[in-house]
This record gives C-alpha cells, structure tokens and sequence, in this order.
C-alpha cells in the first residue's frame, strides 16, 4: 500500500481543515511547493496529493503556477479541487500533471468524465467524498442523496482509473478512517481505491493493511504527518 501526503492549498498556503469547513483551518506551511518537496525527498515513490481548496469552491483551477513549479523541480502530483472543464484539463496535464481528480464535476457531468477518460486513459481519477455514505460536492457543501456505492459504480461505468475514497466526517479528526465505508465502496467496484480521512496512527495504517480488502493499494495522510504524529518513512513501512 502506497503512502500519499496531502498539500492542501488555500490562498497560496499550505492548512489543514477539520471536516472540510473553511473556518477550522490550520495553516502548516506558507510554501506549499517546499512543503511537496519535503514530503517527495523524505519517501521518494508514488505522489503527492494536491487540494486545491479555493478551485473547489470557485470552480476553477487556482494553482496552476504551483503545479508548474512542482513539476519543474520533478515531483509527481495529482490534483483536486476546481476542475470542471475540458479546457481545465488540458492547463492541468500541460502543467506536468500525472493524474487529475475529478469530484463534483464528475456527479454533474458525466459526459465530461466520460470524454476526460477516453482523452487521458488511466490518468483520471474520480474523488468521492462522502458524509454517511452519501455524496457530498462542492468543497464538501453541499450534500446529495446519492450513495458513496451508487456513485462509485457509475464512476467507473465511464472509464475511471481510480477512487479516492474520502470520508469527510472523519477528515482532520485524528480518530481513524471510517474502513468500512472505504471497504463497502473498494468492494462494489473493480478499479483501485485510495482511502482518505481520519489517518492518526501507525495503528490506522496497520488496521488498514491487515483489513486486506482488495483494490484499496494507496492511503492519502495530511494532518498526522503535519503534527508529527509519525515520519513518512515509519508511514511506508507500516503499510507495506
């Protein structure tokens, strides 16, 4: 199992919320690319995870200048956060990136998570963010009757690469991730999860791994990793 650190980006700095809400942030770095940097030459494999949380919200992409200098000095990313058009996709991709994650563009849109699939094949990702099983969109605002399985199967029905499972009530709790949730969503489709949320402990990511649910290869870890809770090398080995 992969270990992925998360760099979320708000108005140029590297923070933290607690559930999504944009009034418990955190900021952990006011450089977010040395920040991506820190964490790529302490594990060296995988990526980095990009949130860009003021695209999410606006709908546009918002740091693509930190996605090109993330891919000048050679560290792979994917990102989140904003991406709603075609157009956006190609400033992404030209920006170096090596996997787009569509969210609430992906629910509204299915032609264009369709057509973003047959354009960039394994390259598209789908973020599910789900509060009590159900889907949450825009930046986590706003909820919807759809469930976290439903939406997952749908997802890769148009040709998504990956989930990357998200449990929002758990997210930047430090009380562990909902597995289960993860796990019921890993095991309605046949595409790779990744799992996301509530990472606090060498023992959250050991419970994830002796779980053994197949197709869940990569955990997202923000907050745990910020206040040092664990190093992201003692993170590799647990969940290896």
């Amino acid at each position: 199992m992969r270990i992925v650190p998360a760099v979320d980006i708000r108005g140029g700095l590297c923070v933290n919320l607690v559930q999504g809400d944009y009034d418990q942030e955190t900021v952990f770095s006011t450089d977010p690319v040395a920040q991506a940097r820190e964490w790529w030459d302490a594990l060296k494999q995988g990526l980095i995870h990009i949130v860009d949380l003021d695209g999410a919200k606006a709908g546009v992409c918002c740091v693509e200048p930190h996605l090109k200098a993330l891919h000048a000095a050679g560290i792979p990313y994917e990102v989140g956060g904003g991406i709603r058009s075609m157009a956006t996709l190609d400033r992404i991709f030209g920006a170096g990136a090596d996997r787009a994650i569509l969210g609430t563009a992906a629910y509204r849109d299915p032609d264009l998570l369709r057509a973003a699939c047959a354009r960039w094949p394994g390259k598209i990702a789908v973020g599910l963010d789900a509060r009590a099983g159900m889907v949450s969109l825009s930046g986590w605002l706003e909820d919807t009757d759809t469930s976290a399985v439903a939406f997952a199967r749908q997802a890769e029905a148009v040709g998504a690469a990956r989930i990357i499972y998200t449990d929002i009530l758990s997210d930047g709790m430090m009380q562990g991730p909902n597995m289960e949730a993860t796990a019921e969503v890993a095991r309605a489709v046949t595409i790779p999860v990744t799992i996301s949320g509530g990472i606090s402990s060498l023992e959250d990511l050991q419970r994830i791994r002796a779980h053994g649910t197949p197709g869940i290869d990569e955990v997202i870890i923000g907050r745990a990793l910020y206040l040092k809770r664990f190093t992201i090398q003692e993170a590799a080995a647990a969940a290896a």
